[in-house]
């Protein structure tokens, strides 16, 4: 018999909507109870920075409200210039001297004052037996920016349990799916951002965010049809027949994908050079980004290394008589961040 153990709601806060999951575990099983997703107003996050917390707690809270979720404590998590993850060579400690040295020369390794964030870290353990260094992953992040979204949460009735980055949230609804034996680069792509996290023998390598995303591709389109958003989206993702607009569109996709290659083709290149005896498996794409019609194809092409798009509940059972498959279809790949901070634990 296992035992449940009591998950936190997994709540992704974009710049172009709100994702929230609930899942329920018992042992290493998990099945979704609910999930969902609002837009916000435009304008109401940027770069991951709360600019209308009111607006954001409000749509929150009707969602929530509307899928009759219960729960209180959520897990979150942030992205943006206000997020640092460094990866650091140090020499081997134990816990509490790594703790110590981290919290008095952690200056030295980013760009903020320390007393402005807060810190956290984890000893990827790879010293060998003819290394005595080990390294050791070091996040910072803006204590401004948090308790901004504490604040909000807060007056909206939820308790924030977890803070999270986007790119390990993603990690944890990977390998909540699939075994991280395999070298693969998770890559996320929003509406105003793409976090790329590459995995080798699971472990994260590299994790970085780049401003770019989806919204580009839906601006061009507006721009060169003069469209509606809800018109451009529609033909972002292949619901609208192209019609005489095929060709210019394949221009717009081709230019912008283009500039999200480039990206991930420097994460990849700085991976290969770090590690030049290793290879990438395979590339996983989420967010709404990767519902763009034949994005996994090109990516693949252009890189040689094979392209899927992710499904965050692969291996999550799904009660279909209450949620339907088609919708979870639809919108699977932008839940893979909310997915996997449903998977953290209810209590702190």
């Amino acid at each position: 018999m296992f035992s449940k153990q009591k998950l936190a709601i997994g709540l992704d806060i974009g710049s172009y909507s709100v994702k929230v999951c609930e899942l329920h575990e018992a042992g290493e099983k998990c099945s979704l109870v609910k999930l969902g997703s609002a837009v916000l107003p435009e304008g109401a996050v940027e770069d991951g920075v709360l600019q209308d917390p009111d607006a954001v707690g409000g749509i929150i809270a009707e969602l929530i409200n509307n899928l009759k979720i219960n729960v209180k404590n959520v897990a979150i998590s942030i992205s943006g210039y206000s997020v640092i993850v460094k990866k650091i060579n140090l020499s081997v400690m134990e816990p509490d001297e790594l703790a110590d040295y981290i919290m008095t020369e952690a200056e030295q390794y980013i760009p903020f004052d320390i007393d402005d964030v807060y810190l956290d870290f984890q000893d990827l353990h790879t010293g060998t037996q003819d290394s005595a260094r080990t390294d050791v992953m070091l996040v910072a992040a803006k204590k401004e920016v948090v308790n901004a979204y504490l604040e909000m949460l807060g007056k909206i009735g939820l308790k924030t349990v977890v803070v999270d980055v986007d790119a390990f949230a993603l990690e944890n609804s990977f390998e909540k799916n699939f075994s991280l034996s395999d070298n693969v680069a998770l890559i996320d792509i929003g509406a105003s951002k793409m976090s790329i996290n590459i995995i080798s023998g699971g472990t994260s390598i590299l994790a970085r965010d780049v401003v770019l995303g989806s919204r580009q591709v839906t601006d061009q389109i507006q721009s060169r049809f003069d469209l509606s958003f809800e018109e451009a989206e529609e033909l972002k993702i292949g619901l609208a027949p192209t019609g005489e607009k095929k060709a210019d569109l394949e221009d717009i996709f081709v230019n912008i994908c283009t500039q999200w290659i480039m990206e991930i083709k420097k994460a990849l290149d700085f991976y290969f050079s770090s590690y030049p005896d290793e290879s990438i498996n395979r590339l996983v794409l989420s967010g709404g980004g990767a519902k763009i019609k034949g994005l996994d194809k090109f990516l693949s092409d252009e890189t040689g290394i094979p392209a899927e798009i992710f499904n965050p509940f692969t291996n999550i059972d799904i009660n279909t008589s209450n949620i339907d498959p088609q919708y979870i279809r639809q919108i699977a790949p932008e839940m893979a961040i909310s997915a996997g901070l449903a998977t953290r634990p209810s209590t702190i």
